[in-house]
């Protein structure tokens, strides 16, 4: 299966990027699911019914959320109609929404998504992370509920994100970290199978302060004074994102390749052209 995953989505500037290269990415990858982790899609803060469903037309077929998944209010009730839409596992029972969606593709096969929230360094404190992933894993088999398991652990500490990718290495097909904003180097494949990454970083504009103007940032930790509210950069956006190829029948990963287009960064991936 060939999964294509974009980490955070930051304001306008990653919203357009994503979108206007989506027919791209399609031809160039031809991957089986598209994954995009929208949090922060909406202004910086949170992601709107109305974008979520923009992305869900133009091909996105699973968003991921995180620690901003409320603050479009408009979220709390809008998350029961859209399945695809998925907020951290680890919330509390009778939290609206899912943290899972079960996508099967028109072949047949089958994937499964979660959305798992940090414990380490990151607001609101959620049930424990690894509890939660236990339990997924004791519910869905790999290679049998589901031909592959695509988990999105959202969370602030590496550490923590490391130590979840070997926890679940061997029963996931992928673990790959969000919410840092900033893309790490260490894309593999861990020792029992799973394909990793710590942070698969945002898509927005890197001049800035992980996505938010810098000039806004700056004050804060110049002056250590709050100031205006914190608002996202409007410039050229990298889409930072990661391609895993797993094979059907193990639900292991095959390949794993970290990808970033365009913008201010360093290329990766097939599309090495800046504005590809």
């Amino acid at each position: 299966m060939r999964i294509l995953f974009f980490g955070d989505v930051m304001g306008r500037a990653g919203r357009d990027a994503l979108m206007g290269k989506l027919p791209s990415l399609k031809k160039t990858y031809t991957p089986d699911i598209i994954i995009v982790n929208v949090e922060n899609a909406a202004g910086g803060h949170g992601i709107s019914t109305k974008i979520a469903q923009e992305f869900y037309a133009a091909g996105v077929h699973c968003q991921t959320t995180g620690n901003h998944v409320w603050q479009q209010k408009d979220m709390i009730i809008s998350i029961q109609s859209m399945p695809w839409l998925i907020r951290p596992i680890n919330y509390p029972a009778g939290t609206p929404g899912h943290g899972t969606f079960l996508h099967t593709l028109y072949d047949g096969r089958k994937i499964l998504i979660a959305n798992i929230m940090g414990q380490m360094v990151i607001q609101p404190t959620l049930e424990d992370p690894f509890a939660a992933a236990e339990k997924l894993v004791s519910q869905y088999r790999l290679g049998s509920a589901a031909q592959a398991i695509f988990v999105d652990f959202h969370a602030e500490v590496t550490s923590e994100k490391v130590a979840m990718g070997h926890f679940l290495d061997g029963r996931v097909s992928a673990v790959i970290g969000t919410h840092t904003h900033i893309p790490t180097a260490d894309d593999h494949i861990l020792p029992k199978g799973t394909a990793f990454q710590t942070d698969a970083g945002m898509c927005g504009d890197f001049d800035s302060v992980i996505g938010m103007k810098k000039e806004l940032a700056l004050w804060r930790f110049v002056k250590k004074m709050p100031g205006e509210r914190l608002s996202p950069a409007d410039g050229d956006a990298t889409l930072c994102g990661t391609f895993v190829v797993t094979n059907d029948q193990t639900g292991l990963a095959e390949s794993i390749t970290a990808v970033q287009i365009g913008g201010h960064l360093k290329q990766s991936g097939p599309l090495k052209q800046k504005g590809a």
